[in-house]
């Protein structure tokens, strides 16, 4: 009988060296050697896959964008020069205009009230330490408003009045939050306030008073009002708890809209006046997901999750009674994102399965809807793209993991011959949630003759807080194998003719570690993997992952003292010696999230042991590629893997 993997942690005083042995420091570029990122950089990719790479990499959409006050104007980002970009469009479908260019990756965050300034956010090689700046709204250079090495400038929101910009930013601490406010007229910036922790607004009154967050983890958050004449927080809700809480100020006096889970399972809109809470939204087995008030707080949106396909409401603010929503037939996600600042419009993202997300324009007056941004799909008919399943697979201990699955057309279950290879894709997050709707990457693998399957392990986000936590801190422990059940449901149920499948994994950040566990603590349950930005000893990630982040994170995998065992049992490196299949570990060198370090000693450990390893690091990227050329290679690369280990005769 095979042990648990709690009798692991006393099993073995030699892995337990291995994964205290490990000793890079650091993170980002300066972490590592120019000599080590000549001799990992990206080999060029074959012809004919580049092609079918950047064929897919055509297939986009705009982003869902930001509308002039007047209405008349939409700005969106866009990575059609091959780096996120802002863009700018004078009408529906009309032709777009580009704002914004360069190699820095440039997103829009809000226009000013009276339609003169755009503020944008700037992010250099993937350092996310970004900066903020002013454009003019129909053009022209940037002017800076601050953007500092190795300090991270977020923009909260830009007063009614158009005279100030807000923002936060840790150049005081690097662990925590300084806010600021500046004015547009004079150039001039004034500290608002500075406390320890991770805080953000959430919204704001006319008299300067905010609304504002702190975040103690992923899913636990206070709410506070910060009082500009004495300059005072006032704790409002979550303050000694461990619950989600996001609120806006209602459209009643004293009203708040809250967004919690602390009152079931799963999260529901309440009405907060005078410390008593009153449900908004009905209780059901999914998440609320997300919710939005228009400036004027006319009307209330929000989004329920329901499995992993998106369904938007609206509410009158005031009275809280339903307004309808337009329908749209076939679509798996829809989503509401943003409007005109006098809520006359609104903008409805829509996603399907055989299309990128569209974009438009509800108007409230006339009742009627408009497409203004229309997606790319040049070359490809997207209404052949497999439509996703959502389907289960058993863990050991009897729980049903949920999956979405794409099938190529001639992988049928029934079907004769050799059984389809299979890779399946870890979410990153953990807290995250692969769901339904169209995915170009997905289609990459099918089109391949790939199953492509992604699995909602226990600790997703998505099925309420009880599985969200599944995996907190040590009790990861339990629910890892959810990671081998999958090979082992699909080695058992996939195959054809008495032969089971080849199966491949490979996934991004805490899905990349979920790779390199799978090929290492699973070894043999899968056929080859390849982890991208992954984690590959969570005691090293945790003393080297920028400070910001740290105690975030530790409260998602655990204390570096406390759970020290814990933490080296579930390390991908203290099982190196069970690795045995091919493993390639794509990373940024400028990642302040995963430093790269952990990719290199993953390579260095597997290359000992005579393992085919592959090593590619990006000397201009961070967590994830960001720009064309290395996007490319990044998923050319993947897809090489699989292709030439999951194909290949054993």
């Amino acid at each position: 009988m095979q042990p648990t993997l709690l009798a692991v942690l006393i099993a073995s005083s030699l892995a337990v060296h291995a994964a205290e042995t490990v000793n890079y420091k650091g993170l980002g570029k300066a972490s590592i050697t120019a000599e080590t990122l000549e001799k990992f950089r990206a080999k060029p990719l074959d012809a004919t896959l580049s092609r079918k790479v950047q064929a897919t990499l055509d297939l986009r959409a705009p982003g869902s964008g930001v509308l002039a006050p007047d209405g008349k104007s939409l700005y969106f980002g866009w990575r059609v020069t091959g780096v996120a970009q802002v863009w700018r469009i004078d009408g529906p479908q009309t032709f777009p205009v580009q704002m914004t260019g360069g190699e820095d990756a440039t997103s829009i965050n809000d226009i000013t009230p009276d339609g003169k300034w755009l503020v944008l956010s700037r992010d250099r090689k993937g350092e996310e330490n970004p900066g903020i700046y002013l454009q003019a709204a129909k053009g022209g250079p940037l002017t800076v408003i601050q953007h500092i090495p190795d300090v991270q400038t977020f923009f909260e929101f830009i007063s009614d009045d158009s005279r100030y910009v807000y923002y936060r930013s840790n150049d005081e601490v690097n662990d925590s939050y300084t806010f600021y406010r500046y004015e547009l007229a004079s150039g001039r910036k004034e500290k608002l306030f500075g406390e320890k922790g991770s805080w953000s607004v959430l919204d704001h009154r006319a008299d300067g008073t905010l609304l504002v967050q702190k975040s103690n983890s992923n899913s636990a958050a206070e709410i506070w009002q910060w009082h500009p004449a004495t300059g005072k927080l006032e704790p409002l809700l979550g303050q000694g708890e461990k619950e989600e809480f996001e609120a806006r100020y209602g459209a009643q006096p004293g009203e708040l809209i809250v967004h919690t889970n602390k009152f079931s399972d799963f999260r529901r809109l309440y009405r907060w006046v005078g410390g008593k809470f009153e449900a908004i939204t009905p209780e059901k087995k999914w998440d609320v997901a997300g919710f939005s008030l228009d400036e004027q707080k006319q009307r209330l949106y929000y989004s329920v999750n329901e499995g992993g396909y998106t369904r938007s409401y609206a509410l009158d603010a005031a009275t809280l009674k339903p307004i309808a929503l337009p329908t749209f037939t076939g679509a798996d996600h829809v989503n509401i994102a943003g409007g005109t600042r006098d809520g006359s419009k609104t903008i409805v993202s829509v996603g399907t399965a055989t299309a990128p997300r569209s974009s438009y324009v509800l108007d409230w007056k006339s009742g009627k809807l408009t497409q203004w941004v229309l997606p790319s799909t040049p070359e490809i008919d997207t209404a052949r793209f497999a439509v996703a399943s959502l389907e289960s697979y058993p863990s050991r201990d009897g729980v049903a993991i949920p999956m979405f699955v794409r099938r190529p057309a001639q992988c049928a279950a029934d079907g004769a011959g050799a059984p389809c290879p299979v890779v399946v894709h870890f979410h990153g997050g953990p807290e995250a949630q692969s769901d339904a709707g169209f995915s170009a990457y997905g289609q990459l693998f099918v089109d391949a003759g790939f199953i492509y399957v992604e699995p909602n392990v226990r600790g997703s986000d998505g099925y309420g807080k009880q599985w969200l936590h599944l995996d907190d801190g040590p009790k990861r422990l339990q629910v890892v194998g959810d990671i081998e059940d999958a090979a082992v449901h699909i080695r058992k149920q996939w195959g054809r003719n008495g032969t089971a499948p080849r199966i491949g994994v490979m996934g991004g950040s805490y899905g990349g570690y979920a790779t390199m566990a799978a090929m290492t603590m699973f070894a043999g349950s899968y056929d080859a993997g390849v982890s991208t930005v992954g984690i590959s000893n969570m005691l090293t990630f945790l003393e080297n992952t920028a400070p910001y982040r740290r105690t975030n994170r530790i409260a998602e995998y655990g204390d570096p003292v406390k759970d020290r065992a814990a933490l080296i049992q579930l390390s991908p490196t203290t099982h190196i010696d069970k690795l045995k299949d091919p493993l390639l570990i794509i990373q940024g060198a400028s990642d302040p999230r995963v430093p790269v370090g952990e990719a290199v000693q993953m390579y260095e450990a597997a290359n000992k042991k005579g393992i085919a390893a592959e090593l590619i690091i990006f000397g201009d990227e961070g967590h994830g590629a960001q720009k064309r050329e290395n996007q490319v290679a990044a998923i050319g690369h993947t897809l090489r893997f699989m292709e030439r280990y999951l194909k290949a005769a054993k």
